[in-house]
């Protein structure tokens, strides 16, 4: 895979600096912001929100960086992530308010619109138990002064902070708490603790209420909320996820007649001479593809950079798009860049439900998708990985030539499949 500019430039500074050197020797050290402005602006390279998102350099070395003050940051081996829980869970249903003209929970484009979104249906209310809930606080704001101890590859660090930028999506208070919000609009395996930890020390230190650390996730019509808690205080690494729910706009639902209807009447289509997706999860191109809605494209490395993918997820779940006829790929001003296609800006003027429908559709247009969840309702089970590789032997697949290969990408068909049983309502 090719290196990113912020791989390029943090392999100036590790050079220049000696980075893996004297955290070796000291177990930490601190660059200041014009150190780093010197080869690329800060604020994009230290922009690591997830996991995937770490220059290989810091990957290569077990390394993490956390600001702590409005012009340094401190590099060290640090334990920075967490990883989001994957459990299934059920959605709750919330109504929305009709007389409203000015927001549309259909067109939800950026987290500030999500939060509306979620605070006027009442989410944010049945969530944290909060009858009277007002909103508060947001925006950038001074984090004050405190201490805090982070795990390292070799035990505890103590970190000190000193009036570090701190970024708060939405505090909402009610009688009992104030509720501190980091909302995303794309789905993520991990996030770093830095986002829901400077502001609850920050709000801790300032008011005698309970603060509740929450994070909310929106895609395709769905509000992931988790509230988390900090055990220590003083601990980074103490967060524990206490609870968690799902909501979606009540708006009419599929049910297993539709599927099946769908089933007996889509017509199958030839095969693109394309790769076969290596996509398990359908959510994440669906969420791509609401990520390109909101621009006329956006490069791969833009992708990359500030999405929770990696380079070749990336290919991986753009390629599944294009294979949909959802995504196309091209160049603009000298990179590769990402764009729905007439047809995918068609489906993504639809309701949700509605678009589900043409997502299905659209995946059952491919006979080894039809036929495997077709397989699925007359055993009334998910077939075995061998039967699917039989199936996807005579659909006449793009280019796919061992046998390792076909068992690889069975994996795909039952991630897609699971995605269409899963919106079917009881």
């Amino acid at each position: 895979m090719s290196k990113t500019k912020n791989d390029i430039s943090w392999e100036k500074i590790f050079e220049k600096h000696k980075i893996a050197e004297r955290v070796l020797s000291d177990g930490h050290t601190i660059i200041s912001a014009m150190d780093i402005n010197e080869f690329r602006e800060a604020r994009l390279m230290t922009k690591i929100d997830h996991r995937s998102q770490l220059p290989k350099l810091f990957l290569d070395n077990k390394l993490s960086i956390l600001p702590i003050s409005r012009g340094e940051y401190i590099i060290g081996t640090f334990e920075t992530f967490y990883d989001f829980n994957t459990d299934d869970i059920e959605i709750t249903k919330i109504e929305f308010p009709t007389f409203l003209e000015s927001l549309d929970y259909r067109d939800i484009t950026s987290e500030a619109t999500a939060m509306n979104c979620a605070f006027v249906s009442k989410i944010l209310h049945d969530f944290t138990e909060e009858e009277n809930l007002l909103p508060t606080v947001s925006g950038r704001m001074s984090s004050s002064s405190f201490d805090f101890n982070i795990n390292t590859t070799k035990g505890l660090f103590k970190i000190s902070v000193g009036n570090s930028q701190v970024e708060i999506d939405g505090g909402y208070e009610g009688d009992h708490s104030l509720n501190l919000i980091e909302a995303k609009n794309y789905i993520s395996d991990d996030f770093i603790v830095r986002q829901l930890y400077y502001p609850y020390k920050l709000w801790n230190n300032k008011i005698s209420k309970k603060v509740r650390p929450v994070f909310l996730t929106y895609t395709n019509g769905i509000f992931h909320l988790r509230e988390y808690a900090f055990e220590d205080v003083n601990h980074y690494n103490s967060l524990r996820l206490i609870k968690q729910k799902k909501y979606a706009v009540q708006e009419g639902a599929m049910n297993i007649e539709t599927i099946q209807q769908i089933i007996e009447t889509v017509k199958i289509i030839k095969e693109p001479n394309i790769p076969f997706p290596q996509a398990d999860s359908f959510n994440r191109i669906v969420n791509l593809c609401e990520l390109l809605k909101r621009k006329d494209f956006i490069s791969k490395e833009d992708i990359t950079q500030n999405y929770d993918f990696d380079a070749r997820q990336t290919d991986y779940y753009s390629n599944a798009g294009k294979y949909l006829g959802l995504i196309d790929v091209g160049r603009k001003d000298g990179q590769n860049v990402c764009y729905l296609t007439k047809k995918g800006q068609y489906i993504f003027n639809f309701s949700i439900v509605d678009r589900q429908v043409e997502f299905v559709k659209l995946i059952l247009s491919h006979s080894v998708f039809k036929n495997t969840l077709k397989l699925y309702f007359e055993n009334g089970e998910m077939p075995n990985k061998n039967d699917i590789v039989e199936i996807m032997k005579s659909s006449n697949l793009y280019n796919i030539g061992s046998d390792e290969t076909y068992f690889r990408r069975a994996s795909t068909i039952t991630g897609w499949i699971n995605w269409i049983m899963n919106q079917i309502e009881e």
